[in-house]
């Protein structure tokens, strides 16, 4: 595997049970993020209506999950592993349960121990959501 491949990033990282991306959990979304260079990642999801909240809409929570996994990954790709510290989300518009997403993620700003990021959730051409979080470095940990 390559140092790139999102299933050994994921498991490097202690992720390999992740609800999210975690590639042991059966009941995991299996997102796999994918460096968008200059430090970003991004990654795509198929909404289904299993993850309903209201009729046809994707779960607030489910959104709020996909955000702060980008955010880990992102952090992930960049060499560190920190745990979310404050977390801001802000919904724009509803997603169907349905849709492809896009989500992406980058560093705003990189002071150790603290880092402030930024995810997004694109439906479309629109965002449909986007979150702000500080994280907190963490040692590293394994498995």
């Amino acid at each position: 595997m390559t140092t790139d491949d999102p299933v050994a990033i994921s498991a490097r990282n202690g992720h390999a049970r992740c609800v999210v991306c975690g590639s042991l959990n059966p009941g995991s979304l299996k997102l796999a993020f994918q460096s968008a260079g200059e430090g970003a990642v991004t990654a795509r999801f198929q909404a289904h209506p299993g993850l309903q909240g209201y009729s046809g809409m994707l779960h607030g929570g489910i959104i709020a999950s996909l955000l702060d996994a980008a955010m880990t990954h992102c952090l992930f790709h960049n060499g560190v592993q920190a745990v979310t510290g404050d977390l801001h989300i802000r919904f724009l518009q509803p997603v169907p349960c349905d849709m492809s997403l896009e989500i992406f993620a980058r560093i705003l700003s990189s002071r150790p121990p603290v880092f402030r990021l930024r995810a997004e959730v694109g439906l479309d051409t629109h965002i449909a959501a986007w979150a702000e979080a500080k994280f907190m470095e963490r040692p590293r940990q394994h498995g």
